[in-house]
């Protein structure tokens, strides 16, 4: 599934409808998204009490109202219906101060923090470790193979020796695009860590300008070097601290 799944895929997916493969890059994209996932989690919820429901009624079997494909659209048209009351009311409310909204189209995504899948990859697999590293490297050099491997030759690992990190592992992902991006975990002597987080900009203008940002206790500095755009991300202690700072501004 290299694009985003759809409202048809989300509804295959619970119910038990996607081959392998399918389910897989569905659980990948649910992972990274959290409110797509609380969603599914809750249409999965009202499947089960719905089958809960239908269990103990004896449904006559030429009842085309409770065909399960009649269920799914209505339940689908009830969340339209919530949809438009919403946006109806979000409207009203904003008309004074947005109205410039109305012209860029109700159906335009919210804006999106640069690099939050970085900061999202490093919270899966450190803050709540629900993603594990699947490559250890064995030698020296071995995750800069790995790494232009999976991304390109372009993509070149930062040395933070000098601040007292070194790289301990990566894993790939799955953008929203369906490229490949990886991460590679640092670590110091303390047990602190920093993630590099690295994967192809869209398009010649999809490219990032140098900046950082603060997402809780973490702090992700950002841009683009060779063609790629790239992601620090680590606690904002340990992120700032002058060393590491000074070995990130010589190399990105």
């Amino acid at each position: 599934m290299n694009t985003p799944p759809n409202e048809h895929d989300l509804q295959a997916y619970v119910d038990g409808q996607l081959d392998d493969d399918a389910r897989a890059a569905v659980e990948r994209y649910l992972a990274l998204h959290p409110e797509r996932a609380e969603q599914v989690k809750q249409w999965q919820q009202d499947a089960q009490r719905l089958r809960a429901a239908l269990e103990s009624v004896r449904m006559p079997a030429d009842n085309p109202a409770l065909d399960p494909a009649a269920i799914r659209g209505r339940r689908a048209e009830r969340a339209r219906m919530r949809f438009a009351m919403a946006a109806s009311f979000v409207f009203c409310v904003g008309l004074g101060t947005f109205g410039g909204w109305q012209a860029r189209g109700w159906n335009a995504p919210p804006p999106i923090a640069p690099m939050s899948d970085a900061v999202k990859a490093y919270q899966m697999m450190v803050v709540d470790r629900t993603a594990k590293v699947d490559y250890r490297p064995t030698g020296a050099g071995d995750l800069q193979g790995w790494l232009t491997k999976g991304v390109g030759a372009s993509a070149k690992l930062p040395d933070l020796s000098a601040a007292g990190f070194r790289p301990v592992g990566g894993r790939l992902f799955t953008t929203d695009s369906g490229a490949t991006a990886a991460m590679v975990l640092y670590q110091d002597d303390a047990g602190r860590t920093l993630s590099f987080y690295l994967r192809p900009a869209e398009s010649k203008h999809r490219l990032l300008p140098n900046g950082q940002r603060v997402d809780g206790a973490l702090l992700a500095r950002y841009g683009s070097v060779n063609g790629l755009n790239y992601a620090v991300v680590g606690p904002a202690g340990s992120l700032g601290e002058k060393a590491v700072v000074q070995a990130l501004d010589q190399q990105t």
